[in-house]
C-alpha cells in the first residue's frame, strides 16, 4: 500500500471512530492550559491509528498529539492529530477533523525544510460531513478524489481569511491586536476552531487565506501539504517554512499582502 493510500485509510478509520462517539465526549485531561482539553475520544482515535501503523509499517516513526514521539529507523515519521477541533467536538459544534501525514527526513526540529522534515503524503477527514482531503508531494491535492485548486483571489480587500486563538489567555491580547489591523482590510474573518480543516478550506478555495500562531506539527503537517499541492502559498515566519511561530496559507494573489499584515 502506498503512503497516500495508507494515510487516507487511517484518517478514514480515525474519523469513523470519532463519529461513533459523537455526543459522548468528556474531558479527561488538560495540556498547555485549562482551555486545552483532551477527551477519551482523542486518546482512543490516536491509539487506533498508532496501533494500525505499528502493524503496517513497524520501522516508521510516530508523532501523535496525545502520545508523543516514538522514533523509527526507516527515515519516515507519521504525524497524527486524532481529533483537531476537540473543543468543537466537546460542544457538538463543527468542524473537527482527523489528520494523518507522513514525512521524510530527520525530524529533529519538527519543521519542514533544511534540517527538518518534508511532508510526503497526508489526509484530513472532516466531521461531521466526512469529506476526505488528500495530497502527495508533487501529485496534487484532492477532495473526495476530485482535484483541488486554491482561490484565484488577487485583492486582500476581497479576501475571506480565517485564524484561531491561542489556548494561552495572555497571548490572545496580541492576537486580537493583529486581528484589529486585519479586519478593516479584508472582506471578512472566520474562526472555525480546527487548523487542519481551515488549511483544507484554503486548498478548496472556500477560504482565501488562513494564518495561526502556536500550532503543533500535527495541526498542519497534512493540511499544509494539501493546501500547497492545491496551489496555495504556504509559509511561516519571514516567508520561510511554517512552524510553531506561524503557519500561513493563502491564495497566491494575496499571500504577500496577508503576510505583511499578520507578520
Amino acid at each position: 500500500m502506498d503512503l497516500l493510500t495508507l494515510a487516507t485509510e487511517l484518517a478514514r478509520e480515525g474519523a469513523a471512530f470519532v463519529r461513533r462517539r459523537t455526543g459522548g465526549a468528556r474531558v479527561v485531561a488538560t495540556k498547555s492550559s485549562e482551555l486545552d482539553v483532551v477527551t477519551a475520544v482523542d486518546r482512543g482515535a490516536e491509539t487506533l491509528i498508532r496501533d494500525a501503523l505499528a502493524a503496517a509499517r513497524p520501522l516508521d516513526g510516530f508523532l501523535g498529539e496525545e502520545s508523543g514521539h516514538r522514533p523509527g529507523s526507516s527515515g519516515l515519521t507519521w504525524i497524527v492529530d486524532p481529533l483537531d477541533g476537540t473543543v468543537n467536538f466537546l460542544y457538538g459544534a463543527a468542524p473537527c477533523a482527523v489528520s494523518v501525514a507522513v514525512v521524510s527526513g530527520p525530524p529533529d526540529r519538527w519543521t519542514p525544510g533544511a534540517g527538518g522534515w518534508t511532508a510526503e503524503a497526508g489526509a484530513v477527514v472532516t466531521l461531521p460531513g466526512g469529506e476526505v482531503f488528500a495530497a502527495a508531494r508533487g501529485r496534487g491535492a484532492t477532495l473526495d478524489g476530485r482535484p483541488l485548486r486554491a482561490s484565484g483571489e488577487s485583492a486582500l480587500s476581497r479576501g475571506l481569511v480565517s485564524t484561531g486563538l491561542a489556548y494561552d489567555r495572555a497571548a490572545r491580547a496580541g492576537q486580537l491586536a493583529v486581528l484589529a489591523e486585519l479586519a478593516p482590510v479584508v472582506r471578512d474573518i472566520r474562526m472555525s476552531g480546527s487548523a487542519c480543516a481551515d488549511l483544507c478550506a484554503v486548498a478548496a478555495g472556500r477560504l482565501d487565506g488562513y494564518y495561526e500562531r502556536g500550532l503543533g506539527p500535527w495541526d498542519h503537517a497534512a493540511g499544509a501539504l494539501i493546501a500547497r499541492e492545491a496551489g496555495a502559498v504556504v509559509a511561516g515566519p519571514g516567508g520561510g517554512p511554517p512552524d510553531g511561530e506561524l503557519v500561513l496559507a493563502a491564495a497566491p494573489g494575496i499571500a504577500a499582502a496577508l503576510r505583511r499584515v499578520v507578520g
